[in-house]
């Protein structure tokens, strides 16, 4: 017995609620008259309103995942400007962006001086790997030692460090720009070794690697860290005077030498 418009409207409502798919119930409506102009075959139609849903479903946790991962800005790689930073091409980004680290639990490490981009450019990779369905957590390296200190001192590092093994990438921002102590360089390492050859970093630093000794304040686990972060990474150094200070009319830190008279 054929059924009314408004019943199969009411069947298509009651059907798309308990499937918690409201947005098949409206692309289905949307593209029902394109559907009879091109005399799609019904399997067409139904590709058509599922392909919809899978990719609104693909955005909304996009965003989701973008929120969650804690991005100090939305930082796109439209929004870089290649022809100034020559130390990394759009080809170089582009293969990153492919994620192909991601698949191969690989890290992307990004050095050069404050300014040349360092920051923008693993965001950029971070909501990359958010809209291709990973999760991602982003945070200062000081930030991170917080975290990892305060789960050591309750008792739970074990448990917070298995935790941050479910994100597929986390990225460890400004390495290098304060000292650690020994316990936060332990920890640090920690959290370094139990990512190796199981989830991806991407890491940025103003200091060359033979510089982190001074960071750790021990040259053997900044060995070992390092060892452990660029067996399977991308490592690229980026160069030129910070865009920051561009924008102010300079190209140079003034110095920090005071003069007498």
């Amino acid at each position: 017995m054929a059924t009314t418009p408004a019943e199969t409207a009411k069947t298509l409502e009651y059907l798309t609620t308990s499937l918690k798919a409201p947005r098949i119930r409206e692309a289905a409506a949307r593209i029902a008259d394109t559907a009879r102009t091109n005399h799609w075959s019904y399997e067409e139609y139904l590709a058509a309103v599922l392909e919809r849903e899978v990719a609104a479903r693909n955005a909304s946790g996009a965003r989701l995942r973008i929120t969650a991962a804690g991005f100090p800005a939305i930082k796109t790689a439209e929004d870089f400007d290649f022809s100034t930073q020559t130390a990394i091409t759009h080809t170089d980004y582009a293969a990153m962006a492919s994620g192909r680290y991601l698949a191969e639990a690989g890290n992307i490490v990004l050095l050069g001086p404050p300014g040349t981009g360092k920051t923008h450019l693993a965001t950029a990779l971070g909501i990359t790997a958010c809209h291709q369905g990973h999760r991602v957590l982003y945070a200062t390296a000081v930030d991170w030692i917080h975290r990892l200190k305060n789960a050591h001192d309750t008792g739970r590092l074990d448990a917070e460090l298995r935790k941050l093994g479910r994100y597929r990438l986390i990225i460890i921002d400004e390495v290098g720009y304060l000292p650690f102590e020994q316990e936060a360089a332990n920890l640090f390492f920690q959290l370094i070794s139990t990512r190796y050859e199981k989830a991806s970093l991407i890491l940025t630093s103003n200091l060359p690697f033979a510089r982190w000794g001074e960071v750790f304040g021990d040259v053997t686990i900044a060995a070992a860290m390092i060892d452990r972060i660029v067996h399977h990474a991308e490592v690229h150094t980026l160069k030129g005077a910070s865009y920051r200070l561009k924008t102010l009319g300079t190209d140079s830190l003034p110095s920090t030498t005071h003069q007498t008279n």
